[in-house]
Parts: C-alpha cells; sequence; structure tokens
C-alpha cells in the first residue's frame, strides 16, 4: 500500500511529467503493485472498480484546489511575496491536499486489504521485510560516513534541488545553502523506525483480522495517522528541520535574479498548464 500512496501522491506534488502519468494510472499502479502482491481475478475487479472512482473523483474535485493554489503561488512569485510566511503557507496546503487524499483513500484500502488472503499477506510482509533490509544497508552506509561527508552530501542534494528550479544558482546562494546545511538533523534512523513501527503494527492487524469492521478501522487509523507512530524525537526533528528549510527558502528567494524568477514561473507555468489539460481529458 506504499507503493500506492506513491502514486497517487505523485499527482499532488509532481511538475510536468504528471500528465503522461496521471493519464496512465490503472497500469502504473499496478506495475508498482506487482513489488507487494498479486490480486487475483475477483480482488482485481473490486480494485478496478476503485480506482476508477478515486480517478475520477481526483480529477473533479482536486485539481481545481491544486490549480487554485499554484495560480496564487504563481502571483506570489511575480509580485515577490515569497517570504517565510508566504512559503509555509503553501507547503501546509500541500500537506493538507496528501492527507485529503489519505482520507479518501484509506478506508476503501482497508477494505481492500481485508480480503487480501493469508499467503498474500505473507507476500506482502516478506516483501516489505527485503525493502527494510535495502534500507537498513543504505543507512548502515551512511553511517558509515565521517560529519563532514555527510554535509557535504546533504549540501549537494540542496544544490541539485534549488537549481532544478532556479537554474544555476550564484555563489551568495550556494553560500547560503553551505551556512544552512549545520542546521538540519539527518532522520533516516528515525525514519526506519517509524517505518518498522507502522509495519509492524499492520502485521499485527493482519493476524488478528477475525472481525472485518474493526480490522477496517484500525488500518484506516493506522493510514491516516501516521504521527501516531513517530517517536517524540522523530517529530521534534521534523519541525526543526522544517523551521530551517524556511528559512533557507526564505534566504535564497530574497536573492533570486530575474533570470532564475523566469525559470521558476516557466516551469510552474508548465505545471499548471498540465493541470488545466488534465482537468479537460
Amino acid at each position: 500500500m506504499k507503493k500506492l500512496w506513491l502514486v497517487l501522491g505523485f499527482l499532488v506534488l509532481t511538475g510536468c511529467s504528471s500528465k503522461l502519468a496521471y493519464n496512465n494510472l490503472d497500469w502504473l499502479v499496478y506495475w508498482y503493485m506487482d513489488d507487494y502482491v498479486e490480486l487475483n481475478d475477483s480482488q482485481e475487479a473490486i480494485f478496478d472498480v476503485k480506482l476508477e472512482g478515486w480517478i475520477e473523483w481526483h480529477r473533479e474535485e482536486q485539481l481545481a484546489l491544486y490549480l487554485t493554489q499554484l495560480e496564487q503561488l504563481e502571483q506570489d512569485i511575480k509580485q515577490d511575496k515569497l517570504d517565510k510566511d508566504v512559503i509555509a503557507n503553501h507547503l501546509n496546503q500541500a500537506n493538507e491536499h496528501v492527507m485529503t487524499l489519505r482520507s479518501k483513500l484509506a478506508p476503501e484500502l482497508a477494505e481492500l486489504a481485508y480480503r487480501l488472503s493469508d499467503d498474500q499477506v505473507i507476500y506482502l510482509f516478506a516483501a516489505i521485510q527485503k525493502e527494510n533490509r535495502e534500507e537498513q544497508e543504505e543507512l548502515d552506509e551512511y553511517n558509515s560516513m565521517s560529519k563532514n561527508e555527510r554535509l557535504d552530501k546533504l549540501i549537494d542534494n540542496f544544490e541539485d534541488d534549488f537549481e532544478e528550479n532556479l537554474g544555476d544558482l550564484t555563489d551568495k546562494q550556494k553560500q547560503l545553502i553551505v551556512e544552512a546545511a549545520p542546521h538540519f538533523a539527518s532522520t533516516r534512523g528515525n525514519w526506519l523506525e517509524y517505518r518498522v513501527t507502522m509495519q509492524n503494527e499492520a502485521r499485527r492487524l493482519f493476524a488478528s483480522r477475525a472481525n472485518a469492521e474493526v480490522f477496517q478501522q484500525k488500518l484506516t487509523h493506522l493510514l491516516t495517522h501516521p504521527d501516531d507512530y513517530r517517536s517524540d524525537e522523530y517529530l521534534a526533528q521534523r519541525q526543526a528541520n522544517r523551521e530551517a528549510y524556511l528559512s533557507l527558502a526564505n534566504d535564497l528567494s530574497q536573492t533570486m535574479s530575474l533570470k532564475q524568477k523566469t525559470h521558476l514561473l516557466k516551469q510552474l507555468r508548465d505545471i499548471i498548464d498540465d493541470v488545466k489539460s488534465l482537468q479537460n481529458d
């Protein structure tokens, strides 16, 4: 189910390539799901109906909300209003879009999950466990790096991300990133712990799913309340990193050149045009 969140969440946060993914979402979802569970004919028929309904709901109700925010963001950029509060507001709206998506899909996903056979559940968690081992290997590799190596990697990642949206960064902007990077805490270990905690709770639910209504209610809660399964330390790190990101984004926005601003607006306009096109497909 994590992969399904990723595919559908992709619709909320992606750029110009979203139109192709959106219009081929049916097979894209199945392509991702194949890594975790293979549905039988009956389950697939039920899932197809639900997926069609989700896409129709998303196209008819959600795209207009995304468009409104994107056009407001465009105006904020044109009018040089991208300060910390405005950026925070847009991040909050994006998070609300994601939560709306979770709230819509979670109950129906829980209903579908109840229909999985014991063998399918075993395969599902075996695939998840394999993925966890791979994540742990990546974490071990990261932990083996020196503090300076980790910092350099973070700086490179920030530069790549901002250059994708702004184009080439100035020396001053690169220095702002260098100065900001030490204020970000690594959450990799806590993220993996949270992931395993969520999966263990899901495993427990599947092991005691005699009552369909109780199972579906509890799995729905699991899917829609992720913060309940994050440690206090992890939640604090996420909040601190958010504040650090807002400060950095604000500093960079105040130093945008006309060329960078034009580059950013063009990227945003391409996304807006894609969303409008999707509404009319």
